[in-house]
């Protein structure tokens, strides 16, 4: 034995570090998985065509449906008229000083969204949502193009690499030719279709309808053909709002587990059944999944991908068909209905209760208000705005006189002519600074303005009486004008004010 080294302690022997490399290196979030949808038949997707072929249609064609609005008036039936701040829909012509119709639209929208989310969760985003429908045009040009998944497959064993290229090549052509003419409607709201339409084709439109062709060209090339469901994912809010919206009674697209677990193959759940052990009728396929646009996996329970769209619904349909089996596995349905059919309940579907019960109360209202405002709004207005400094003038001859400016707003397309009056001071005598004439035939002093079509007149106003006031009197004077033609009467309130 050696003494020099008998005192020392055995040498420790130290673990390891652990090798968290692999971890440090891991993503903070999940790398992008390609989704490319299969092709599926049914009655969900015969809906989306229909919505996507009727919406897609008004998109394209409304800017070249003419409307008749008389001489000096644009034809198309809807147009927003920058040069001449207006914006016309069909019968319906808005002014900027109506703006509030604008308001009320964005409420009403607001609304029916709510509404809807209501009665049965994500229906906006499933079949209505732009982002939805320009998707769903852009995954068909794919699978026309380049065929259904499986057929890709194929081609990447067997296809050559020219063919591929070509097809590729095909599709992103077809892409910017859609999403050009995405841009090009857009830009023909906002001046006459068919004239713009010539212009653009002929190289001699304005800088400015090129440049947003180009921006909405690009965005809807990006959108709906490069980052399809990143952008219901990651940048659309209403995932996150409409969460907070729903409650147990709203029907989602949901996965029937109480009938399709537990799950396996076709033959296995035939064994168990026949058995009389417990088995599903799902049998783990993957059509949903395949099926989804967003690959969205329904029978893992509601999810932020899923956009409510309803084609797992039709690809699990046609499985169950073939199999002999009942169909509605997935179907539009709520978790409550699923835990009650497992404890042998009766189920509740409760599309009026009172949450929908409010929000379309609200909706009749906003929309009755906005239709009453628009049935019985005028065609011409009348603004009074009395001189601040001096308030009031005492004439040589005795007379009190105020001063104001008056704004006639004639709406219609043709000129017309109002007389001025004022009533609520006694004794007073209206007159008209600048150009003012006396109606034919008329028995008092009524001046009369001409104010041209679709125009705003501005006028000042001297108004006076020699009435005696009672000391530090404020009158109200009510200022009308006459259409001599049809006699529409327009007032608007002011004071009269004295020493």
């Amino acid at each position: 034995m050696n003494l020099a080294t008998a005192d020392k302690p055995p040498p420790r022997t130290v673990a390891p570090a652990p090798d968290i490399a692999d971890e440090d290196d891991l993503p903070l979030y999940e790398a992008r998985r390609r989704i490319y949808p299969i092709a599926v038949r049914g009655r969900f997707r015969t809906i989306k065509w229909v919505i996507l072929a009727v919406t897609l249609g008004i998109y394209y064609f409304l800017p070249f449906v003419r409307w008749d609005r008389g001489p000096n008036a644009p034809s198309q039936a809807v147009l927003v008229d920058f040069p001449n701040s207006r914006f016309y829909f069909f019968f319906i012509e808005i002014w900027p000083q109506e703006f509030y119709y604008l308001t009320g639209l964005l409420i009403l929208a607001a609304l029916v969204l709510f509404f809807m989310n209501a009665v049965a969760g994500r229906v906006w985003c499933g079949y209505l949502c732009p982002q939805t429908v320009w998707t769903d045009l852009f995954q068909s040009i794919e699978r026309m193009v380049e065929g259904d998944p499986r057929e890709r497959r194929e081609k990447l064993k067997h296809a050559s690499k020219l063919q591929r290229a070509f097809e590729a090549a095909a599709k992103h052509v077809l892409w910017l030719m859609v999403a050009w003419w995405t841009g090009g409607a857009w830009v023909l709201y906002f001046a006459d279709a068919p004239t713009l339409a010539m212009q653009l084709l002929t190289g001699t439109a304005p800088g400015v309808a090129y440049l947003w062709i180009g921006i909405l060209t690009a965005t809807t090339y990006v959108l709906a053909g490069h980052m399809r469901e990143q952008v219901c994912t990651y940048m659309c809010p209403w995932p996150r709002i409409q969460a907070a919206l729903t409650d147990e009674y709203a029907l989602n697209v949901t996965y029937r587990y109480d009938r399709g677990e537990p799950r396996g193959s076709f033959k296995k759940t035939q064994a168990l059944k026949l058995e009389g052990l417990p088995a599903g009728d799902c049998v783990d396929c993957k059509q949903c999944v395949a099926a989804c646009p967003t690959g969205v996996d329904i029978r893992e329970g509601a999810q932020l991908g899923c956009i409510q769209c309803g084609l797992c619904i039709d690809a699990c349909d046609t499985v169950m068909a073939k199999l002999m089996r009942p169909t509605g596995l997935i179907a539009y349905d709520t978790d409550m209905n699923v835990q009650a059919r497992m404890q042998g309940k009766p189920e509740q579907r409760r599309v009026a209760r009172p949450r929908t019960l409010l929000y379309a109360a609200l909706i009749l209202v906003t929309g009755g208000i906005m239709l009453v405002s628009l049935a019985t709004r005028a065609n011409e207005t009348l603004a009074v705005i009395h001189d601040r400094n001096p308030l009031f003038v005492r004439l040589s001859d005795g007379a009190i006189r105020n001063a104001y400016t008056i704004r006639i707003v004639n709406k219609e397309l043709a000129a017309r002519r109002f007389s001025v009056a004022v009533e609520g001071v006694p004794g007073a005598r209206l007159e008209v600074v600048g150009e003012a004439h006396m109606p034919a035939g008329a028995t008092e002093a009524l001046p009369v303005l001409t104010v041209g079509p679709d125009q705003t007149f501005e006028a000042r106003v001297l108004v006076s009486t020699h009435a005696p006031l009672p000391m530090g009197a404020s009158l109200t004077a009510t200022f009308r004008i006459t259409d001599l033609d049809s006699q529409v009467v327009a007032t608007a309130p002011d004071h009269f004010k004295g020493p």
